[in-house]
């Protein structure tokens, strides 16, 4: 069995089918995964709807467009600035407009939903079902094919566009209620549509011919060879931006593509985004792109070439005639712990907090649910307290500790424990029992519950590298990571990026895409926990390209936070918005609220836990810090106003302190309460030593970054910087900060200056 393990695992992640056939367990290293459910489990969902091109391929989940994979009946697809939504009656098409909704909360929500459509369809046949015919990086095509006849939509994120082809016969574009349409007066292979708020045009190839049929309905004959059309919203009604439109109708988008690269020695990520285009008639014009804020905001590269923009859910979308740009955003770093506080009296407070919960350790491994992210969760709640233990000096109680998680870990990952990982190859997923947050059903939160997996992983290994290894745990770790964070993109046993949309800069939560207003993600901080964990990992290994994965996904999400869930630029959030910031995220929605509860302290808490050294990102802006921890009690009250309290009162008071502690660090203390509550992904031990680390080491310092992966700078009030780094290498690393600091530290330590 082990030498079948040792075979296999040297094709790593991409011989997995060697595994399909096999009897249950299969074995990977010193663990196993189960390549069926076991009695009583659910399977997860077939990705049926997907053509012969696709269907073979690892399921496309947890995507912007993965409702067309699993739905019969899909829900509308937020292209931004449009949407899309097939049906039985053909392509709907739509620009959102913006609606503001009051809530029981008294508060509101913003949606942009898919209403007032346009209506595309084929005349010589019904359209069929739609299935994924083929995906870009964020672009996809979608087949609506009745047996030989098909019609099949391309749309991408940003493009104002659908491009739609259509095997034989003629089109039928089928206007909103109340609106109105007439022939461009200069060029009549455009159809130009109004209604109260949005304008659309049409176009059809040189040669078509439009003519209405009714009040509602234009027909647009397409002439023998030229079965095409696009359909675009406008975002004004002059025209130069008509002009630029149809310039680029006729360059229906054929593949979309990122790629990104670290560069250690300035800590920059760059990201190069390339749309591939084929021009339907005449000479190529390339591509029209529509950029979101986190791509166009403080971005010299594109600011003097951007055009006419669009109002969406996610601020501004401004136009760009280019096949490809780059962004760059600077990795502000974290170390994998912070060393020990030396205050007397709060080490010796921090002594007996820490014998409480180091006694209490193996309760609340698993204090909550029994499944795997709450398992996840407990395993790095312990192993952040065993952080704390180890650098105060208690190498006796780190190693209690280390031998505690290592068991626990262990015994799920050879599924003998409480829990077991399935390895679904037909769909190329990874499911985990027993199920929690239809993590199977509906294949929700991967990347929030492996991430915590990983991330305890890597500080296992940190402490036991041999643990790590491929022919001990390291392959399971492994098979988590690839499950989430696969970059090949035509791996037959992981699909690319499943939870990480490349083009909006952040993931998605929902795995089979449920709900008319598009998927969505709550917990941005659990996203960011995972891609730690990825950095740590490739770090600790010595595999550069996961490194780096890590790195674009930490740096790209951590942007996108602070333009769509905190707005801290002020180009994103409503001016009739009532909150600071953003809780829940849909394709079409943002809202101040949770999946499970409505109270305040939690719906602010979710895109805050868990806190650990890589979580000071949250502070780069100490006054919304300040504003947004003040805000809280407002709230409160109208929850309270109800007739609703939080249950306890001070539900994770931990965390607030601890975030409030990122820009004030006395206030921080002082907010926090020893014996108060505290969250269960956390400690006492482990709030009081953040705490006073940053009453210690100052706040954290993002104008300074080194050449190196693992790093952070805090300054103190009087602009004394603290420098930190951390040395996952086997030889002794010479570290130099960009203010010409530098620092040696030595193989496997934290060094410090």
């Amino acid at each position: 069995m082990k030498m079948l393990a040792r075979v296999c695992l040297q094709v790593a992640l991409a011989s997995l089918s060697c595994f399909a056939a096999s009897a249950q367990p299969v074995p990977l290293g010193s663990g196993a995964y189960f390549a069926t459910p076991k009695s009583g489990d659910r399977s997860v969902p077939p990705a049926h709807l997907r053509t012969a091109a696709l269907i073979d391929t690892p399921a496309q989940t947890s995507q912007w467009y993965s409702t067309v994979v699993y739905s019969a009946k899909p829900e509308a697809l937020f292209v931004q600035p449009l949407t899309i939504k097939p049906t039985a009656a053909g392509l709907e098409l739509a620009l959102p407009v913006k609606e503001v909704r009051a809530t029981e909360r008294r508060d509101v929500e913003i949606r942009y939903p898919h209403r007032s459509s346009l209506l595309i369809a084929p005349t010589a046949f019904q359209p069929g079902p739609s299935k994924l015919a083929k995906k870009g990086d964020w672009s996809v095509d979608i087949s609506m094919a009745n047996g030989s006849d098909d019609m099949t939509v391309s749309v991408a994120h940003g493009m104002p566009y659908a491009f739609v082809k259509i095997g034989h016969g003629d089109a039928l574009t089928r206007l909103p209620v109340g609106a109105t349409a007439s022939i461009h007066p200069a060029d009549s292979r455009v159809l130009l549509v109004h209604t109260g708020e949005v304008h659309y045009a049409v176009f059809g190839p040189t040669g078509s011919d439009w003519k209405p049929s009714t009040a509602s309905d234009w027909l647009l004959h397409l002439p023998a060879g030229k079965g095409y059309l696009s359909a675009a919203a406008l975002p004004d009604q002059s025209a130069e931006t008509l002009a630029m439109l149809t310039r680029h109708a006729y360059a229906f988008v054929d593949d979309t593509r990122v790629d990104w690269a670290f560069d250690a020695a300035s800590s920059k990520v760059e990201t190069t985004f390339t749309a591939t285009t084929r021009a339907m008639e005449g000479a190529s014009s390339g591509a029209l792109l529509g950029l979101y804020p986190h791509q166009w905001f403080n971005n010299p590269s594109v600011e003097s070439r951007l055009g006419p923009a669009y109002d969406t859910v996610r601020g501004k979308i401004r136009l760009l005639e280019s096949n490809s740009f780059k962004t760059s955003a600077t990795y502000t770093g974290f170390v994998p712990f912070w060393p020990g506080i030396t205050d007397p009296t709060r080490k010796a407070e921090l002594a007996e907090l820490g014998k409480v919960d180091q006694r209490n350790a193996r309760r609340m491994m698993l204090e909550e649910g029994k499944g795997p992210y709450w398992q996840g969760k407990g395993l790095q709640r312990i192993l952040k307290l065993m952080d704390v233990v180890e650098q105060q000096g208690d190498l006796e109680g780190r190693d209690k500790l280390l031998e505690l998680v290592k068991k626990r870990t262990e015994s799920w990952l050879t599924g003998e424990g409480g829990g077991y990982f399935h390895y679904d190859a037909k769909q190329g997923t990874v499911a985990s029992y027993p199920e929690e947050f239809f993590t199977v059903e509906q294949l929700n939160d991967h990347h929030f519950t492996y991430g915590y997996w990983i991330r305890a992983a890597a500080d296992i290994a940190l402490r036991d590298p041999q643990w790590a290894s491929s022919d001990k745990w390291g392959g399971m770790v492994d098979l988590l990571i690839a499950d989430i964070a696969t970059t090949q993109r035509s791996q037959a046993k992981f699909p690319f990026l499943r939870n990480f949309d490349p083009y909006e800069g952040h993931s998605w939560a929902s795995g089979i895409g449920v709900g008319d207003l598009g998927n969505n993600q709550e917990s941005s901080s659990e996203a960011i926990n995972a891609w730690a964990g990825l950095v740590l990992w490739g770090e600790i290994k010595g595999d550069k390209a996961l490194r780096d994965l890590g790195l674009y996904l930490y740096t790209t999400e951590i942007n996108a936070i602070n333009h769509y869930w905190f707005d801290i630029h002020g180009q994103v959030l409503a001016p009739e918005y009532k909150n600071l910031e953003v809780s829940q995220l849909f394709g079409g929605m943002y809202s101040h609220n949770t999946w499970w509860i409505d109270d305040p302290r939690q719906i602010k808490g979710i895109n805050l836990l868990p806190l650990t050294t890589a979580s000071t990102y949250l502070g780069q802006d100490p006054a919304f810090v300040k504003r947004n921890v003040a805000s809280l009690a407002g709230e409160t009250a109208l929850y309270n106003a109800r007739g609703l309290y939080a249950k306890p009162a001070d539900i994770w008071q931990d965390i607030f302190a601890q975030y409030l502690g990122l820009a004030d660090a006395d206030a921080g203390l002082a907010s926090w309460n020893r014996w108060g509550s505290f969250e269960l992904g956390d400690t006492r031990t482990h709030a009081l030593h953040w705490l006073q680390s940053l009453k210690e080491m100052g706040r954290p310092d993002f104008s300074v970054t080194a050449n190196t992966t693992l790093y952070a700078v805090f300054q103190q009030p009087d602009g004394k910087r603290r420098y930190l780094a951390y040395n996952a290498g086997k030889a002794p690393m010479t570290v130099t900060f960009s203010d010409g600091k530098t620092l040696v530290v030595e193989a496997g330590k934290l060094g410090q200056r």
